[in-house]
């Protein structure tokens, strides 16, 4: 089993970034700062406490005015990376919100570094337009990460990031740095559009589609975005997103059926499906298929969850798939004993059913 995340904030990580700060300011104490960052509650703290903690470690350990702090910072951070590296934007977004500029010139260097998307986020909510106006110049930036930042830290929904309820309820200032990146060269900025316009949908499917309408057919790249930021649509079935993207009709199809290797699995265990199609025209056309699992709760009652099996065009009259499914326990995902089914979803219509029992883990 891989290490949890928290865990990476290791005795050889902390000393290579004490050691990494005393080059730049040779008055830092490296001794004094891990001896502070390994005190009594260390263990008891979770990945974010833990990255909370360190920043104030590292506060207490610099005793300098935020201005001078951050310039050591900046010059030690192009020594680390991923996701651990985000506690030096941190101390940005814990000590930097009296000094504004210096603190956003600040996380425009470090998001090259691991990512600042946590930390703009309570400026954000500081002073919403103009922190908009500085991430629609971001999005205009000829640097990446900057314009990856522009979208990803204003996303209404980001994952464990603090909430923007403002971009819950009108997402419509976020449009023209969207619209700006709309095309843009680098994946991994189109992704976090994508991500952004998908976390829209889930309150505003509305807004999402008119802005997806309007770009739709302007460029190969807009086009994928489209596809990936309604996502969540298509696993709803909306029939205008589907149609949207060339998935609204399935009538063409002669036969659509699912089957499993069994009908009874073990809690921990694998099923495999099989799902066949077939056309009564010569090509299947533009197809989105996916199934979706009726999962038993704890009190009875069933909740669904679709998982993708394939989109894009089918060229011939016939396409079969196998695909294995596992039922082990996740923190994500509890299963219960009991009847469960599983659906064929074509085009966001159910073409076939089938109905398995979920068995108790062996013992």
């Amino acid at each position: 089993m891989p290490a949890a995340l928290k865990d990476r904030y290791d005795t050889a990580y902390i000393s290579k970034l004490a050691h990494a700060i005393q080059r730049h300011h040779p008055a830092f104490e490296t001794t004094r700062f891990k001896s502070l960052v390994f005190d009594k509650l260390w263990t008891q703290r979770e990945l974010k406490a833990r990255m909370h903690h360190i920043s104030g470690c590292l506060h207490d350990s610099l005793q300098r005015p935020f201005p001078e702090a951050i310039t050591v910072l900046r010059k030690a951070a192009p020594n680390f990376g991923g996701f651990e590296a985000m506690l030096f934007p941190h101390y940005v977004e814990r000590y930097g919100q009296a000094h504004w500029d210096i603190a956003l010139a600040a996380l425009a260097d470090l998001t090259q570094y691991s990512s600042s998307e946590f930390a703009v986020r309570p400026f954000i909510l500081t002073d919403p337009e103009k922190m908009l106006a500085q991430m629609h110049l971001w999005a205009q930036d000829t640097n990446p990460h900057l314009r990856r930042l522009a979208s990803e830290g204003c996303r209404p929904r980001l994952p464990w990031a603090t909430a923007l309820p403002l971009f819950k309820q009108d997402p419509r200032p976020l449009i023209p740095i969207l619209t700006q990146l709309k095309q843009d060269p680098s994946d991994y900025v189109r992704r976090s559009v994508a991500n952004n316009l998908n976390d829209i949908s889930k309150d505003h499917p509305d807004i999402t589609l008119a802005l997806s309408r309007q770009w739709w057919g302007q460029h190969p790249h807009s086009n994928w975005i489209i596809k990936h930021g309604l996502r969540t649509l298509f696993k709803q079935g909306n029939k205008d997103a589907l149609t949207l993207v060339g998935h609204d009709k399935s009538t063409h199809i002669s036969h659509a059926r699912l089957t499993l290797n069994t009908t009874q699995v073990h809690i921990g265990d694998t099923l495999t499906l099989h799902a066949d199609i077939n056309s009564d025209k010569e090509t299947l056309g533009a197809l989105r298929v996916e199934y979706r699992i009726a999962y038993l709760k704890k009190n009875g009652s069933h909740t669904s969850k679709v998982f993708h099996l394939s989109k894009g065009q089918h060229p011939g009259s016939h396409w079969h798939m196998s695909k294995q499914h596992a039922f082990r326990q996740m923190s994500t995902r509890i299963h219960y004993p009991g009847p469960h089914s599983m659906h064929l979803i074509i085009n966001g219509e159910e073409k076939s059913k089938v109905v398995f029992e979920l068995l108790p883990e062996k013992e």
